[in-house]
């Protein structure tokens, strides 16, 4: 079993865990709400897991132009 985290805004891979075993409290998934876990967090059959998070290149441009928020894409 893996933990990919890929950018939900650019797609790009942010990094992986290639675990046996993790426990949702080593990750932080026990602090999402039941709404933020559906859109972030997908399983896959064979047991990996894949969350969307942000990389820094798009938080960057998110704090510099905060109307981007609006977007679900952005390019950089």
């Amino acid at each position: 079993m893996a933990i990919h985290y890929h950018c939900r805004h650019c797609g790009y891979k942010v990094g992986s865990l290639n675990q046996v075993s993790v426990d949702s409290e080593q990750v932080g998934l026990h602090k999402l709400s039941d709404e933020d876990r559906l859109d972030m967090v997908s399983y896959e059959q064979n047991g990996d897991i894949h969350i969307k998070t942000i990389c820094e290149d798009c938080q960057e441009s998110l704090n510099r132009n905060p109307d981007y928020h609006q977007s679900d894409y952005l390019i950089h």
